[in-house]
């Protein structure tokens, strides 16, 4: 089956009418019909197929006991209303690379597995990359059984409900040991190589990251008899915060966003009594990131002094700084000609987003490729990458499976 008849497949599952994005949430039904599109995917190929324990899909290519596989793929949930490129592509073009080798006449060496990894978006449960996590031992189990949605259901109730044995959940070091390399594909999500004018990229870097939760508390009272003076409105406080994250990132080169938030009582004529703003920041280096979250911060409690609102900064997650594998991405480098063609050179590019590769990248060695993305946009329906930079993206995969798993 070609990448388009593939994508033409997945496009529609958990696609909104309303919006033009995706709601692929983990454990729901579009996730359950992703998860049979891959199967079928696995098995039209004569690929074994298994579910793991944390609920990660694989199909295989040899015997994964073999040991030193070469694994790629990437995942197919999204965030709400979500773009159709972030995780599906790396997973379309996995199944495409194979099929291009297979015509190829490519001798196999080493076992290949293509892997979906669950609940990478963290959209329903708050927490990213779930399934690739809980394989790496990066989440305990008694965490991931903490794990609600807005509707109070928990991710093992969510998961029982799908079919999968919540119980069966924890570190699989097993699984990783017999992993030799992970090459993650993906959408990038920025403009670099647009400006560029390349095509593919080779990541370098996953800037640290983390999500800060601000809880404002006020007091309600009646929006149309509470004279502004007698208030202690949580909403100023946390409007203040967000023209403060703008600013410290601007200071910092890095970037920052209030980009949830819940309102309680949520009447349009009361004043809230608690405002709760999620805060992402990201940036180059660990000295940058701790100087903008530490400038909201400072700037927060500053104007909530003003207003007579109690602040509660809580850090809800946290990734450092990751850098792919040095030897592995040479290589990548060297099997697509970096170094020796200046027609195919590849650009090296760090990235302000979190992948499963990064997860993954302190058990097993890992590496990224990016495929350009001409609006720049992500989780976004404006989401893109055209045909003849997919077919690219497709045929620089197959080069490194060949370079990495064939003789």
């Amino acid at each position: 089956m070609s990448f388009h008849s593939m994508w033409a497949e997945l496009l529609p599952i958990g696609r909104s009418s309303a919006s033009g994005g995706y709601r692929r949430f983990a454990w729901t039904g579009a996730d359950a019909d992703c998860r049979a599109w891959f199967e079928q995917q696995a098995r039209s190929r004569g690929l074994a197929h298994e579910t793991d324990r944390n609920g990660n899909q694989w199909a295989w290519l040899g015997d994964p006991a073999a040991g030193d596989a070469v694994v790629t793929g990437s995942h197919l949930d999204s965030v709400p209303d979500g773009g159709a490129f972030d995780g599906p592509l790396g997973v379309v073009s996995a199944f495409a690379a194979l099929d291009e080798l297979r015509r190829r006449g490519a001798r196999f060496t080493r076992p290949v597995g293509i892997v979906n990894f669950g609940d990478e978006e963290g959209a329903r449960f708050g927490l990213a990359c779930v399934g690739s996590r809980l394989t790496a031992g990066a989440l305990t189990v008694e965490q991931a059984h903490r794990l609600t949605d807005g509707d109070g259901i928990t991710l093992p109730r969510a998961m029982e409900a799908a079919g999968h044995d919540p119980e069966a959940i924890g570190p699989d070091p097993e699984r990783l040991a017999r992993i030799g390399a992970f090459v993650e594909l993906h959408v990038e999500q920025g403009r670099a190589l647009d400006l560029s004018g390349d095509p593919i990229g080779i990541a370098s870097a996953i800037w640290p990251h983390g999500r800060w939760r601000f809880d404002f508390r006020g007091e309600a009272n009646h929006a149309g008899t509470t004279r502004l003076a007698d208030r202690r409105d949580p909403m100023p406080v946390y409007a203040e915060t967000v023209l403060a994250a703008r600013h410290e990132a601007e200071l910092a080169g890095a970037v920052a966003t209030f980009g949830k938030i819940t309102v309680e009582p949520n009447g349009v004529n009361a004043i809230p009594s608690l405002v709760r703003g999620w805060l992402d920041a990201r940036a180059a280096g660990q000295e940058a990131l701790d100087a903008v979250v530490n400038g909201v911060e400072k700037a927060a409690r500053a104007h909530a002094d003003v207003h007579g609102v109690a602040l509660g900064v809580t850090r809800e997650s946290f990734t450092p700084v990751v850098e792919f594998d040095h030897a592995l991405r040479d290589e990548l480098a060297r099997i697509l000609g970096r170094d020796t063609d200046p027609g195919l050179r590849v650009p090296v590019l760090g990235t302000g987003a979190g992948h499963d590769a990064g997860i993954l990248s302190g058990r097993i060695p890992t590496a990224m490729l990016f495929v350009r993305n001409p609006t720049g946009v992500s989780h976004s329906p404006a989401e893109s990458a055209t045909e003849d930079d997919c077919a690219a993206g497709v045929a620089a995969l197959a080069d490194v499976l060949e370079g990495l798993a064939c003789t």
